[in-house]
């Protein structure tokens, strides 16, 4: 007989494991992740594992995102920046821990359909932009965290430029899909990041002008 799909209860006690902060927990305890992930995957809803979400693009595992939220401690009343909306899980757990969010993602089909979703759980307080997420969003700068879900071969330098002094952006860092680092940032002055390393990570590419270039259709 087969396993029987994991639980939301499940996923928190797992990440609970590793995880400390007790509202990360309780943001994850009440987003449904099952209303990010496609019909047809519904069964990995809550599985400690990526999930595709078409189009080349995944929802993270669950571990991995909470992991990101605990190093950028979001509070209510920080301004965040996200790239890489994704189907809106993560936008999510922001506005759920209270946060103003910016979130933006170059694919229409997964920004309008997150929309969608985060209008329906009532997170007023995030907002879906379609764009070049390497280029962050000066309209909102500067940002007390800044939560990058694809990794490129270094730090935007609009990024940097968007970050608060004492802010924080969590974003994985590599050469290559099989080389990631996940990396927390703070920014110490002007310009400069301490720069903290918290495990290997796989990611998909951060596609736009300050990142990876597209890649031609095959």
């Amino acid at each position: 007989m087969a396993d029987r799909p994991a639980t939301q209860q499940d996923m928190i006690k797992l990440i609970g494991l590793t995880i400390k902060s007790r509202r990360v927990l309780d943001a994850m305890a009440h987003v449904p992740r099952d209303w990010f992930v496609p019909e047809a995957q519904q069964h990995l809803a809550y599985a400690d594992r990526a999930v595709p979400l078409g189009d080349g693009q995944t929802i993270s595992q669950p571990l991995v995102v909470a992991t990101m939220l605990e190093a950028i401690a979001p509070q209510p009343h920080h301004r965040l920046l996200e790239i890489g909306t994704g189907s809106g899980y993560v936008a999510a757990l922001l506005g759920e821990l209270g946060a103003r969010v910016v979130s933006i993602e170059r694919n229409h089909r997964l920004a309008n359909d997150a929309r969608q979703r985060l209008r329906a759980l009532g997170h007023a307080n995030v907002r879906v932009i379609e764009g070049d997420g390497t280029l962050g969003w000066p309209d909102g700068a500067p940002y007390d965290g800044i939560v990058v879900s694809a990794f490129g071969p270094a730090v935007p330098e609009a990024l940097r430029q968007q970050l608060a002094l004492g802010g924080r952006l969590v974003m994985p860092v590599g050469s290559s899909r099989g080389e990631q680092q996940l990396q927390c940032m703070t920014r110490i002055g002007d310009m400069a990041l301490a720069t903290e390393d918290l495990g290997p990570v796989l990611f998909v590419p951060l596609i736009g002008a300050e990142g990876w270039p597209e890649q031609p259709a095959t």
